[in-house]
């Protein structure tokens, strides 16, 4: 019995002596695997900060160019400055009117791409430009000391005299959104 007591000591020494030696290996493959794990991470994200880099060289341009039509769009359709541009072919008020509101859809068709470009606040606010300053050449259509052509001018411009128009409004927040792209 003492040898087999002796035995099994010998081979637990045996079994200590190769953890002992195997210990550091151990510890030198986890710390090694760490550090390759987060160097491959960290290659990966500088990679892909030096993509996305690139990429915003080349979109920049075409954000500022869309920033730059869509203001041009709300520009144009100024109630005052489309009043000043578009004149009237005839007397009729509905005429008028209907002109008026093709013009600012048409506008808006030529410059629908646009929307790719920038935010979807900005987006709301172009549209939504629009259909108000819409709205407001029907409502004042409608009123009834509004009976020609020159009448409705008249009664549009007076409503902007002393109120921000809709696309003012919006080309002040398309100013904002690109100042916030510097």
């Amino acid at each position: 019995m003492k040898t087999y007591n002796i035995n099994s000591m010998e081979e637990a020494i045996q079994i200590i002596n190769y953890v002992a030696y195997l210990l550091p290996a151990i510890v030198v493959g986890i710390v090694a695997y760490y550090f390759f794990k987060g160097h491959t991470a960290n290659e990966e994200g500088r990679r892909r900060y030096l993509v996305q880099k690139e990429a915003q060289k080349q979109v920049l341009p075409l954000r500022l160019q869309a920033y730059e039509r869509i203001t041009l769009y709300l520009e144009r359709i100024d109630p005052t400055k489309l009043l000043v541009r578009i004149k009237p072919f005839s007397d009729s008020k509905e005429d008028y009117e209907t002109l008026l509101i093709q013009t600012i859809e048409q506008e808006y068709e030529h410059n629908l791409t646009q929307q790719i470009y920038v935010s979807s606040e900005c987006w709301n606010l172009v549209v939504a430009a629009k259909s108000t300053t819409i709205h407001i050449i029907r409502q004042v259509t409608t009123q009834d000391d509004v009976d020609n052509a020159d009448k409705l001018r008249q009664q549009i411009v007076q409503g902007f005299m002393e109120d921000t128009s809709p696309s003012q409004k919006a080309i002040a927040y398309v100013k904002s959104e690109v100042l916030e792209l510097f």
